[in-house]
């Protein structure tokens, strides 16, 4: 009778494993951490203008991770970095300490690491020169922070692992994006133009994450806009319209998404869910002078420790609700959606070259909120919130089906494609060691370059010539591989006094049910990504492995950066983008090409070796950026003490702007990793003040200035624009920070600006 009563109960427990297994198809997790580099002295990623140097904070920058694992199989890891790309050199490291901490369970097999392309994120940690020349070099803060970031997310996504669902969306955004090359657009087959409604991708994916037990987790979407709301004149650190989107609807998650609901958008302005005290009733004159009485003080030592309590995590009473705006096929899209102006005579600029007058440098590109950057940076980062908040809401589609993946590392600078000819026939070709064409200095309408370049030039000039024949001429075979692009840097063969660019190239397909992402390490044109997609579904669907619901994302800027890909059709036109596509006009072939091998691989449950390995190259990199030597302050002023404070007896109104200015120190001496440089405090009652606003909302902004060039005087303002829903109440700001004596460790430090009132 015993073996027989245990033949049941392990019969009955077989049953309720499958059971849930049945209902929980993988185990989610999802993660995030701080990767805010110094906000001083370094050059920004994206334009490449050497006059763009970090100084402050707009909202601070995040890495953000999902995880996807079948209960007894294989797992997926993909990062999404509020960063200009992904770099090569920060994957190698980031999966060594995967490795180091879960042996083989995270590789670069089945992590993918991908970047937002902001161009107001801290430069110098990428590898290769050619992306480090206007930051002076590596920079080894601006590395290690991103590094950690990624495997603190991973840390964290792996830790929340547990049984759940997830489901797919998709709909159209139309208004976050236009086609900032259309002259090279319009070169593609018309028949092939005719297919599609919009000459950029409107379409947004969503993934959406369940808790089985605690609801939703998050959600990722893929969208193809640029990160240029913010322009090239701005110095604060930034994620631009995806990072702010980002932030927009983690917060709004915070009040309108609880265990096993999700309520629906209440209002269209984003807003930072503040409500931790409680709202007096009225304003009164005792609560002006209760805020009168709280004086500005300063400098007093504080721990570290003080410094690096986030707002949101000791504040957190829910699981961490983590969302990501992830990028597409943005090669050619622009988010200034008004379209590109020439900034002298107000006319719009010439359609094939983007001038006015013949100059590159008048002509940009207008966003919704012109002139204000900041105000077209919140207005495209709000569309795409609101967009990604009703796929949310009205995601229905199960993702249902095993996980996989492929990876492999491919030398560009020499790949065999074959491509089809006018005749039908096939035409073996090959790509080229890399190469940037002379209209990759003109830049583009999101940021012009200078000097005599413009877009559309296939030919050159004589004096440019000259100038590239000093640093690396190049030779007749790579002048006709890359014909008709006129080289002015030979990036490719140059060599001293490290590589100037990547040849060696990873590429990889993720795979999550009917979900796939094509993870590529470049920026893909409109046209471009829509022919990859194109032809990697229809690999998958030949196989029936899939049905009619596939859905095909491409994660751009992932793992490494190789710059542009475009069609060839559009290459023959050398706008911005052509000249920018590295390993000349066969590039995009050659990824189909090996896309579809992948593909292949894939759905016939083949591996696909691979003998390459990119070079690490982290021993050989050269800092000229120097070091902080010394902080000061004035004769009679501590760090920390008020400099310039709120007026005295104030009273603000909702809406209004408040700043107060600091004597600080160097924000390099440490970057308050999952801290904050300012807060704004409310008082709690008479005696306690509560934290409401920090440096990651984007109501509060940190700016920091040198007394004068390469003095050790510095200042920190604190600008809070009052948002509507802040509760009236007395406020005040508070400024943490570290300096740097001239012998002897950094020291902490605070000040406190004297109170005012809020109607």
């Amino acid at each position: 009778m015993t073996w027989r009563l245990c033949l049941f109960l392990l019969l009955v427990l077989q049953s309720c494993c499958r059971s849930a297994l049945s209902a929980s198809p993988y185990l989610v997790g999802m993660g995030s951490y701080d990767i805010t580099g110094p906000a001083a002295d370094v050059n920004m990623m994206g334009y490449a203008s050497a006059e763009q140097i970090a100084a402050g904070i707009h909202f601070r920058l995040k890495a953000r991770a999902f995880i996807v694992a079948e209960p007894d199989g294989k797992r997926v890891a993909f990062v999404n970095l509020d960063a200009c790309m992904a770099s090569q050199l920060v994957t190698i490291k980031a999966l060594e300490r995967l490795k180091a901490r879960y042996g083989g369970l995270y590789n670069e097999n089945n992590v993918a690491i991908s970047g937002i392309h902001t161009h107001a994120g801290p430069g110098g940690y990428l590898q290769y020169v050619v992306y480090i020349v206007t930051s002076l070099g590596f920079v080894r803060q601006s590395f290690d922070v991103i590094v950690n970031g990624i495997e603190q997310s991973i840390v964290e996504a792996h830790n929340n692992l547990r049984p759940g669902k997830i489901y797919v969306n998709k709909g159209d955004l139309l208004d976050a994006g236009v086609n900032r090359s259309p002259s090279a657009y319009l070169n593609n087959p018309a028949d092939e133009r005719s297919k599609y409604q919009y000459n950029v991708d409107k379409e947004m994916t969503l993934i959406k994450f369940l808790d089985n037990e605690l609801g939703p987790l998050g959600s990722f979407n893929w969208f193809a806009t640029h990160g240029t709301s913010m322009s090239r004149t701005n110095s604060l650190i930034s994620g631009d319209n995806k990072g702010a989107a980002a932030r927009f609807m983690e917060d709004w998650a915070e009040e309108n998404v609880s265990p096993n609901q999700a309520a629906h958008v209440s209002s269209g302005n984003p807003r930072r869910v503040s409500a931790l005290v409680s709202e007096p009733n009225e304003i009164t004159d005792d609560l002006i002078r209760l805020a009168s009485s709280y004086k500005a003080s300063g400098g007093r030592e504080i721990p570290s420790s003080s410094i690096t309590r986030r707002i949101r995590s000791t504040q957190q009473k829910k699981p961490k609700f983590v969302s990501a705006f992830c990028q597409s096929n943005c090669g050619d899209v622009s988010p200034n959606v008004l379209g590109a102006f020439c900034i002298d005579t107000g006319l719009p600029c010439d359609f094939n070259h983007s001038t006015c007058n013949g100059m590159n440098e008048l002509c940009y590109g207008r966003g919704p909120g012109y002139p204000d950057e900041f105000e077209s940076t919140r207005i495209i980062g709000n569309r795409q919130f609101l967009k990604a908040v009703d796929l949310f809401n009205s995601a229905s589609e199960e993702i249902q089906g095993k996980v996989d993946y492929r990876h492999t590392y491919l030398d560009f600078s020499q790949l065999e494609v074959n491509v089809p000819t006018s005749t039908g026939d096939q035409q073996s070709v090959k790509t080229c060691p890399a190469a940037m064409g002379f209209a990759f200095a003109a830049g583009t309408t999101d940021g012009p370059g200078a000097f005599d370049f413009k877009q559309g030039d296939t030919k050159g000039n004589a004096f440019w010539r000259l100038v590239r024949d000093v640093i690396r001429p190049p030779g007749p075979e790579q002048v006709k591989c890359q014909a008709p692009k006129p080289i002015l840097l030979d990036t490719g063969e140059m060599k001293v006094p490290y590589d100037w660019a990547p040849a060696i190239l990873p590429i990889q397909i993720i795979r999550i049910g009917q979900l796939v992402i094509l993870c590529v390490p470049g920026e893909f044109t409109t046209m471009a990504g829509r022919r990859l997609r194109d032809a990697v579904k229809n690999v998958l669907t030949k196989s029936g492995q899939f049905h009619n619901n596939i859905h095909v994302v491409l994660a751009g800027l992932t793992n490494t950066y190789s710059q542009y890909i475009t069609t060839f059709e559009e290459y023959q036109m050398q706008r911005y983008e052509g000249a920018s596509t590295l390993y000349g006009p066969h590039t995009l072939s050659a990824y189909i090409q090996e896309f579809q091998r992948l593909a292949t691989a894939m759905v016939s449950n083949e591996e696909v070796p691979t003998n390459l390995q990119p070079p690490d190259m982290l021993n050989r990199q050269i800092e000229l950026l120097p070091g902080v030597i010394v902080d000061e302050a004035p004769p009679g002023v501590t760090f920390g003490d008020v400099s310039s404070d709120v007026p005295a007896n104030s009273t603000f109104r909702k809406g209004s702007v408040v700043n107060a200015t600091f004597y600080s120190a160097c924000p390099r001496n440490d970057l308050l990793t999952d801290g904050t440089f300012a807060l704004v405090e409310k008082l709690d009652g008479s005696n306690d003040w509560v934290p409401v606003y920090d440096d990651d909302d984007w109501s509060l902004r940190f700016k920091w200035s040198r007394h004068l060039p390469l003095s050790p005087i510095s200042f920190a303002t604190l600008v809070w624009t009052i948002p509507e829903d802040a509760p009236s109440g007395v406020y005040r700001f508070r400024h943490f920070g570290a300096s740097k004596p001239l012998i002897g460790s950094v020291k902490y430090f605070t000040g406190t600006s004297s109170a005012f009132v809020v109607r």
